[in-house]
């Protein structure tokens, strides 16, 4: 099977079909096609239910990563959540509003402040649901801003931590 750019498999006519033939109860909702214009043709003709089928991304990882972002599921109110005022408020020294500050801009640089919002969502719903998740863990924990989201519990100022290990 192969992969695009982005890592995704790229699935043939004979790799759904023998899918199908292993897995009859199960549904692909979606997959990436080779030529996806007569694979849609082939299924419009055998009447699949639930089978989408997309085009190959003309676009550079970066833009991929950035289009995907914008399409995550999140209720609305994470999704206009001002994320850098949420973690600057959550801030109670000069060093602690030094520290977020210079790393909300190293987010925005990198255009992650979708993501952020993404990790507050899921730290909230972890919460809500009683899930359990790690104390933290690799360069994650160099990072103060995801310490105030809650993604992790190791104060990375506390512990003099570089955000230089974070986001390189």
């Amino acid at each position: 099977m192969k992969t695009d750019k982005f890592g995704q498999q790229i699935l043939t006519e004979d790799d759904v079909c023998d899918f199908y033939l292993k897995n009859p109860d199960k549904i692909i909702k979606s997959f990436l096609t080779e030529n996806p214009i007569t694979f849609s043709e082939t299924l419009e003709l055998s009447n699949t239910p639930n089978v989408l089928s997309y085009n190959q991304k003309d676009c550079d990882l970066q833009n991929y990563d950035i289009e995907l972002q914008l399409k995550w599921l999140m209720p609305e109110e994470y999704k206009s959540l001002d994320i850098a005022l949420y973690v600057l408020n959550k801030c109670n020294t000069e060093a602690e509003l030094q520290r977020a500050g210079e790393e909300l801009f190293l987010f925005q640089e990198k255009g992650l402040f979708p993501l952020l919002q993404y990790l507050k969502y899921l730290v909230d719903v972890m919460r809500e649901n009683n899930i359990v998740w790690g104390v933290g863990r690799g360069s994650s924990v160099a990072s103060y801003v995801l310490f105030l989201i809650g993604v992790h519990r190791i104060n990375s100022l506390y512990y003099d931590l570089s955000i230089d290990e974070f986001l390189k």
